[in-house]
């Protein structure tokens, strides 16, 4: 039962860091929160996947700051926020057509923007 349990953390981390990944480059779908679930649900599943993850060089900074500050910084928020309008902004003008892509693309950048403005913690200080 216990392995039946773990394959299923393992497959829900998984798909959280396909997700977490797509954030990267997917303008209004949140990086940091898929990360974050990831890594702890690899925790509490695999001890292996939880350092590739941490220790990784595209995506463990993520989580090792978030680790070692417990949330992000306000300044660190507003860029991020900034960044991610920045290009749903692009998308939405230049390569999206349609009114439901578009009203699909706002909807997501909102949940975003609210994942970072609400449900990661803010830290006052990163250090």
């Amino acid at each position: 039962m216990l392995i039946f349990f773990k394959a299923i953390l393992i497959s829900l981390g998984t798909f959280s860091l396909f997700f977490g990944v797509m954030g990267i480059f997917v303008p209004g779908l949140p990086t940091t929160p898929f990360l974050l679930l990831t890594a702890g649900l690899y925790l509490r599943s695999s001890d292996n996947l939880y350092k590739k993850l941490t220790t990784n060089k595209l995506i463990g900074q993520y989580i090792s700051d978030f680790n070692t500050n417990k949330g992000m910084t306000k300044k660190s928020k507003i860029y991020v926020i900034c960044t991610m309008w920045s290009m749903i902004t692009l998308s939405g003008l230049i390569f999206i057509r349609t009114p439901e892509a578009r009203l699909l693309l706002l909807i997501t950048g909102f949940a975003g923007t609210l994942v970072m403005g609400f449900l990661i913690p803010t830290v006052i200080n990163s250090k």
